[in-house]
């Protein structure tokens, strides 16, 4: 506004003169014309006796104001034209009444010289000042444009810092960003009530002393701030200086400038409080699920045998059996024994896992380990195992024997789907957003689209000599790995199991 009114004052000062100008004009041209008159006038009625000398002396001196006066007025052309007509005034009552323009009397002609000089001096010098104040002119118009416009940039700024403002005032995840030495620069609304410390209390305090139990924060920004990564997601759990529990997903990204310079980073805190409440809800509820599914394939098991262990016994009561039928019915009890032994044991396995021993892990050599000692029971099946290795694959954090029953497994299932009509399974390596793949791909019959989601349901198997618990105890493994196993299958295309885990973090 205010830069408005300042246009239109000049834009008004730029009409009023173009308006005044022309009158200014006429005005000093009737000044000249004046004074040159009124001199030349005073030089003809004076009389040229001796004692009048003086005045006529002082009157050609008097001839250098409007000439001046014309100089300054209108520049080099101006006083050029005042000092020719005041020589032309000049000049014949010089050669008449003062002696002439030369001889003794050459002082004549000298002031005639001094009136163009003077005339020419003066008017060069208006036109140097009027060139001088037309640049600047120019330059205060590209000042005046220059400040519109850096006006006009700052109101967009503004309007822009207002409006990220308002952003991060309304939303309701906790928005802080910390600078370059890990300090708190900003704090959003959200962020001082999930904390209950005030944005004034934080700044500049290390962000990591806003907490009693900062879940690795502190860590997660030196990492970001170093370049080692360039974003981090975490689901942790966090306890304020105000002594208030949070269960947050938490993202640590870089706060980059136009040039690529790290600036700081940008913590956000999401409040999963109420979902992690809800999710442990669907964890309990699925757990009593599964315990129910696992009591009736435990039952089922179990009925199956003993009902055949005690038919055989009924047989052996009978006292008219012969001594082959005793050793068939002894055959059987011992078949079914066995049986029972076998699902007890996978019981125990799947009830009391062994904790991994985490250390950093070559899964190239876990894969080339296993294909070692399964492709001879894999040709058996007239199957090959084919190996297609990523190159420098990163190690995982990982226990390399339960890595190894993992893939045994899988490969195991492979190999026995396929055993009848013979075929091929490819392993294959590659990396991807910070994880190692393992894919195990066979061309086989395929698991049915309705059957898929049951692959890792305890006690699934379709095999009559299966207990169902291998895929159960691979997801169980590959879960307290930090990893996730998917299935994709086809009907009469094969099977591709998946087994994802986290790269080694420094």
């Amino acid at each position: 506004m205010t830069h408005n009114k300042r246009s239109d004052k000049h834009s008004k000062s730029l009409h009023d003169s173009d308006v005044i100008a022309p009158q200014n004009t006429a005005r000093d041209v009737t000044l000249i014309v004046a004074l040159l008159a009124v001199i030349t006038v005073l030089h003809l009625f004076t009389t040229t006796s001796p004692d009048a000398m003086s005045m006529h002396l002082l009157y050609r001196r008097l001839y250098y104001l409007p000439i001046m006066y014309a100089g300054f007025v209108f520049g080099r052309r101006g006083g050029f034209i005042t000092a020719l007509a005041a020589s032309l005034l000049f000049a014949p009552h010089a050669q008449l009444s003062l002696g002439g323009l030369f001889g003794s009397n050459i002082d004549n002609l000298y002031e005639i010289v001094m009136y163009m000089a003077v005339g020419l001096l003066f008017g060069w010098l208006r036109d140097l000042e009027e060139v001088r104040t037309s640049d600047l002119r120019q330059v205060s118009g590209q000042l005046e444009d220059a400040y519109r416009k850096l006006e006009e940039r700052a109101i967009q700024l503004i309007n822009i810092q207002d409006y990220t403002q308002s952003i991060l005032r309304s939303i309701t995840s906790g928005v802080i960003t910390v600078g370059p030495d890990g300090s708190v620069a900003t704090a959003n609304p959200a962020a001082e009530r999930m904390l209950g410390i005030r944005e004034v209390d934080m700044v500049p305090r290390r962000i990591g002393t806003l907490f009693t139990d900062d879940g690795g924060l502190d860590q997660d920004v030196d990492k970001v701030l170093e370049g080692r990564l360039p974003r981090m997601v975490r689901d942790v759990r966090m306890v304020s200086r105000a002594g208030r529990t949070l269960h947050v997903q938490l993202s640590t990204s870089r706060m980059r400038d136009i040039d690529g310079r790290i600036l700081g980073a940008v913590v956000t805190l999401e409040d999963v409080s109420e979902v992690k409440a809800l999710t442990d809800q669907l964890i309990r509820a699925d757990r009593l699920a599964a315990m129910g599914e696992l009591t009736a394939g435990v039952a089922h098991e179990v009925r199956n045998p003993l009902g055949i262990i005690r038919a055989s016994v009924q047989l052996l009561e009978d006292s008219s059996s012969g001594p082959a039928r005793v050793h068939e019915a002894a055959s059987v009890i011992k078949q079914e024994i066995d049986r029972l032994d076998r699902v007890i044991k996978a019981l125990l396995d799947f009830g009391r896992p062994s904790k991994p021993t985490l250390m950093p892990t070559s899964v190239g050599d876990v894969l080339s380990d296993v294909v070692l000692f399964t492709r001879r029971f894999a040709s058996q099946s007239r199957v090959e195992i084919e190996e297609r290795y990523a190159e420098n694959l990163p190690t995982v954090m990982a226990d390399a024997d339960q890595l190894k029953q993992v893939f045994v497994n899988l490969i195991s299932n492979a190999v026995q789907v396929m055993e009848d009509s013979g075929g091929l399974i490819v392993v294959e390596t590659a990396t991807d957003n910070g994880f190692v793949s393992v894919s195990v791909h066979d061309n086989g019959p395929g698991i049915a689209p309705e059957d898929q989601s049951k692959v890792f349901d305890p006690f699934y198997s379709t095999r009559s000599e299966g207990t169902g618990l291998g895929l159960t105890m691979v997801h169980r493994i590959v879960d307290e790995h930090s990893g996730h196993i998917e299935v994709e299958s086809e009907s009469g295309a094969g099977t591709r199991f998946t087994v994802s885990l986290p790269v080694t973090q420094d």
